[in-house]
């Protein structure tokens, strides 16, 4: 599950308002910020799903190890690798 803190980093990175991730996951504005809120209020797992979504094709990797959480930016290049197959590697080194 992704957390709060994650979704208002990769905001961040992307440089994007609550309002262009809500505009952009067709979730309320009210709901994303109960989302990012630091004190954890609920919100339907539909919500966070629409959000993660939104943020993936945007170009957001949620990342989770035992060393923590955290959120990368996958740029694109100019070759025919497509983002699915840098995904696959970034989660599946060789």
């Amino acid at each position: 599950m992704i957390t709060g803190r994650q979704i208002r980093a990769a905001r961040a990175l992307l440089n994007w308002t609550q309002e262009r991730l809500a505009e952009k996951a067709l979730v309320a504005l009210t709901a994303l910020k109960r989302l990012e809120s630091e004190r954890g209020l609920g919100v339907h797992e539909g919500t966070t799903d629409q959000v993660r979504r939104a943020l993936e094709a945007a170009g957001i990797l949620f990342i989770e190890s035992g060393q923590g959480r955290g959120v990368m930016f996958l740029h694109e290049t100019s070759g025919s690798e497509t983002r699915q197959a840098k995904v696959r590697r970034v989660r599946s080194p060789t």
